[in-house]
């Protein structure tokens, strides 16, 4: 199982270092956390975060970016291989079994991996100009310091804010696995093969747009939570993570944006992750491909993956 978990972790993290101002520009764009930031196209977006805040300010937080990616990539592709091979064992997969296999990775990997994310969003927004009132500025060294404050000064329990939502958000990497998958086999009906460099990329960009469209809501109230330096005495953190705050966040967003308020900041949101995505799943499939070369595995076992 270590072959498609090397190639996921490892290919995530080399295909999203050139995307990375893009992810910085979609939490601005899509008004999750700044909600006083007029929505723009994702080129005004930079051009205000680069005037305002230097020209290293899209590369903000980049490292735990990095590290957060590689270890979630990990547990992810790992988990998921190794449950489908658990079930499976030799017969054919069918969407659903990519559905359902997909959900229970996903649920290990947000339980497993949330404090990484908390972390991550915290610091890629540390220093941002933010036109909200309401947003407490940090102040953390890094990754390690990141921990220690937030453990000590809002207990362990913060580490795993947002995670209620990110337990729906499964869904989008299952969804996401579940197109992939199943385009895949598509494409190798009949007979068994290697699939090309741009089938790859097509198929891995397809599904991802997918998947990133119908989960894009949660996904703004995702990292509301996440970020949790607000000034609202009467929220409690406990509260953070319930179902109750979550339709109270969509509720209000919707009201005050209209439903298509829900979705600001996809167009950046997709530029992003479609791209890091496609190039993540081309990566994926030869890094894969030549670790079972390199373990003296038949090119079969590859393909009947």
């Amino acid at each position: 199982e270590f072959g498609p978990c090397r190639g996921g972790g490892g290919g995530k993290c080399d295909c999203n270092v050139s995307i990375l101002p893009s992810g910085y520009c979609q939490i601005a764009a899509s008004s999750s956390v700044d909600e006083n930031r007029k929505a723009k196209s994702t080129p005004s977006i930079l051009a205000d975060i680069i005037k305002e805040e230097g020209l290293l300010a899209p590369y903000r937080g980049w490292f735990p970016v990095i590290c957060s990616l590689c270890c979630s990539n990990f547990v992810y592709f790992y988990c998921f291989h190794w449950l489908k091979a658990s079930w499976l064992k030799d017969r054919q997969s069918t969407p659903s079994t990519d559905l359902i296999v997909g959900i229970a990775a996903g649920v290990i990997n947000v339980l497993l991996t949330t404090p990484l994310w908390v972390v991550n969003t915290r610091l890629k927004l540390q220093g941002s100009k933010f036109r909200n009132a309401d947003i407490r500025p940090t102040n953390y060294a890094g990754i390690l310091d990141a921990f220690q404050q937030i453990i000590r000064k809002e207990g362990v329990g913060a580490l795993w804010n947002g995670t209620f939502p990110s337990l729906l958000l499964v869904l989008n990497p299952a969804i996401q696995f579940m197109i992939y998958e199943g385009l895949k086999r598509q494409l190798r009906r009949g007979v068994p093969r290697e699939l090309s460099s741009l089938e790859v990329f097509i198929i891995g960009a397809v599904a991802k747009a997918v998947a990133t469209t119908f989960t894009y809501p949660l996904q703004t109230i995702q990292s509301i939570l996440r970020f949790g330096q607000f000034n609202t005495p009467n929220v409690k953190s406990k509260l953070l993570s319930s179902l109750q705050t979550i339709k109270g966040l969509l509720v209000n967003r919707a009201r005050k944006h209209g439903m298509l308020g829900l979705f600001k900041g996809l167009e950046a949101k997709l530029l992003q992750t479609v791209l890091t995505a496609a190039l993540m799943f081309l990566l994926y499939e030869k890094i894969a491909s030549c670790t079972f070369r390199v373990m003296g595995l038949s090119s079969n076992h590859y393909k009947k993956r």
